[in-house]
């Protein structure tokens, strides 16, 4: 039962952009990425939010989510956040047990 997060980034002119940028640019993405139980870390950019960035942040469960909060990484990241003054809205998802091929139909490979 994996655990999604999405993480809406908010700042003005540029700053959640910036924030992603700086992010990746420092190699903390990266580690995150290596982190035990991490399955998906990756920025996306709303086109119909332009001060926006929307994390997808994906983990095996919620104890390696919990380790990641608890990581030295923590600071930096939020550092970087105080720093862009940044805000964000956050939507949380629980994958659930129906078999993946189920809706292969819908999908055009």
């Amino acid at each position: 039962m994996a655990i999604t997060v999405n993480i809406y980034y908010t700042g003005k002119d540029g700053n959640a952009e910036a924030f992603a940028r700086e992010m990746t640019e420092q190699g903390i993405v990266e580690q995150i990425r290596q982190e035990e139980g991490n399955l998906r870390y990756a920025y996306f950019f709303p086109m119909d939010q332009k001060d926006t960035v929307l994390l997808i942040d994906s983990w095996k469960d919620q104890s390696a989510i919990d380790a990641h909060h608890a990581s030295e990484m923590m600071a930096k990241i939020t550092a970087l956040r105080n720093k862009y003054d940044l805000h964000m809205k956050v939507e949380r998802y629980v994958s659930d047990d129906v078999p993946a091929d189920t809706d292969q139909k819908f999908i055009r490979q």
